[in-house]
């Protein structure tokens, strides 16, 4: 059971990336897929989570408006498309997935680290202003 980002690097800030998360080993199926990212010097933060069941998303404030998460169940792969980029937005994203038993609508736990089973190595993504 593996979680693979990929899609990190160096961006001028008001720029895109977009990230993905590939599994293998398992399928997303009737899971929650939630993006984490930590700043140096600051703790993980949950940004965004989505179902692989129903497609429901929900956002962090602090991205709500820039950042699009997607899943495509076909390639077992969640994506997180990110634009306008800020500075602050430097961090190591890390993607992470949890089975949930048919949930497909999840509270504010699904942006803590403790909800999830299975992380990511995460890729580094640094916005220069």
């Amino acid at each position: 059971v593996q979680l693979v980002e990929s899609g990190g690097g160096l961006v001028q800030a008001g720029g895109s990336l977009r990230l993905s998360c590939a599994a293998s080993g398992f399928t997303f199926d009737d899971y929650a897929i939630g993006w984490f990212r930590q700043a140096p010097g600051k703790e993980r933060e949950g940004i965004s989570w989505i179902s692989s069941s129903d497609g429901s998303t929900d956002y962090a404030d602090s991205v709500k408006g820039r950042f699009t998460i997607s899943i495509d169940n076909a390639k077992n792969t969640v994506y997180l498309q990110m634009n306008s980029l800020k500075s602050e937005d430097t961090a190591v994203y890390y993607c992470a997935a949890v089975r949930v038993g048919g949930l497909t609508h999840f509270g504010a736990s699904y942006y803590r680290e403790l909800t999830y089973d299975y992380w990511g190595q995460g890729t580094q993504v640094t916005v220069s202003s």
